[in-house]
């Protein structure tokens, strides 16, 4: 039987459940507490590097009933710090699981806390913003403490904690792209990889390094924390602006923005979720999109920079072109793992761009 514990936020709010997973070292776990609305998918959300830093309370019900697939496995994680759920499966049901949740959890490190009032918890956040928290078997006064000593993602540059620390290789499609590790998605690298050989490389590699491998494109991948922490990327994407196409997602959107003299800021609880309607501007068509950032674009923008993309719950930016530049990013997740694909024309947007590059270098 699962210990009891307690979730308790920085600002007092304690929630009581019974810890779940991996047993903790110190007694506790902190992290920025933020929610998720998809309704599956929760592997691949657990083992998404842009979670890195933070804890994740899922607000679908029962999390766990299909078990663990190693195909499902986003990263080499999980980088985040824990998850917060109601009902936490004990036997799954799905022919392609190969254990449960909790057996998985307890393989990877990971801790959590079931048996929580996740839906309080979840207006609570909603009404409130993304708040530091602690969970445990420590006393709420010693949560509390420890919640309070948590600082979150902001000015962090997490993308560096979870890159890969060498460059490795996926075979693909005709073109060669370099894409930098922020914290990629094997989903991500899936969809690279149908247009595209793929060389991954470390977040802080030179752009010098990367022109050496003469890529027909470079991609940022997603990734977690603050994008304005991550200026050696920034300065390295300015040097490669019209040198090379550039394709990036979540947090290679932001940097790709800031390496243009675009400004980002921190949203009250962020976008996570397979479910936000976002509206093509240039097609007026509606795409139901799968997002996870914390983070987004200023929308008082420099003059050569295009709004291609915005979320149809809150206007924030969600695409963005360069006007003079072969660049583009977009603020969610087309390859949608887990999520809806309404949005992977993107990757042949992007060999649409290289093509283009390759016709104009033969001139």
């Amino acid at each position: 039987m699962n210990s009891e514990g307690l979730l308790v936020l920085s600002d007092g709010e304690c929630f009581r459940g019974e810890l779940c997973g991996a047993a903790l070292a110190d007694g506790y776990m902190t992290g920025e507490l933020v929610f998720n609305t998809s309704m599956s998918g929760y592997q691949e959300i657990i083992t998404d590097p842009s979670y890195a830093g933070q804890i994740i309370c899922f607000t679908y019900t029962h999390i766990g009933n299909y078990g663990i697939s190693p195909q499902d496995d986003e990263s080499r994680g999980p980088f985040c710090r824990g998850i917060v759920v109601r009902d936490l499966a004990r036997r799954p049901s799905s022919w392609r699981a190969s254990q449960t949740i909790s057996s998985f959890m307890e393989g990877r490190g990971l801790s959590g806390i079931s048996a929580v009032d996740t839906r309080r918890l979840t207006r609570h956040v909603r009404y409130h913003g993304a708040i530091p928290a602690a969970f445990g078997l420590l006393s709420e006064s010693e949560l509390l403490e420890k919640a309070c000593q948590e600082e979150g993602t902001d000015h962090k540059d997490l993308a560096s904690e979870v890159s890969c620390e060498t460059s490795y290789s996926v075979e693909g499609g005709k073109f060669n792209v370099v894409a930098y590790d922020f914290g990629i998605k094997t989903s991500i690298l899936n969809q690279l990889a149908k247009i595209s050989s793929v060389t991954i490389v470390p977040a802080n590699t030179s752009a010098q390094d990367v022109l050496d491998l003469k890529p027909n494109g470079v991609f940022l991948s997603n990734g977690p924390g603050d994008p304005a922490a991550v200026k050696l990327a920034v300065d390295n994407v300015r040097s490669l602006l019209g040198r090379v196409p550039i394709f990036g997602i979540c947090l290679g959107h932001q940097i790709l923005a800031l390496a243009q003299g675009a400004k980002t800021y921190k949203l009250p609880f962020g976008h996570h979720g397979a479910n936000h309607p976002v509206r093509n501007l240039r097609t007026c068509r509606v795409e139901i999109t799968s997002q996870n950032h914390n983070y987004a674009v200023d929308p008082d923008l420099p003059a050569d920079l295009e709004v291609t993309h915005l979320n149809l719950n809150d206007d924030v930016i969600e695409g963005l072109k360069s006007k003079n530049k072969p660049a583009f990013g977009i603020q969610y997740h087309p390859e949608a793992g887990p999520g809806p694909h309404d949005a992977r024309y993107l990757f042949d947007e992007f060999a649409s761009m290289m093509d283009q590059a390759v016709l104009e270098a033969r001139r």
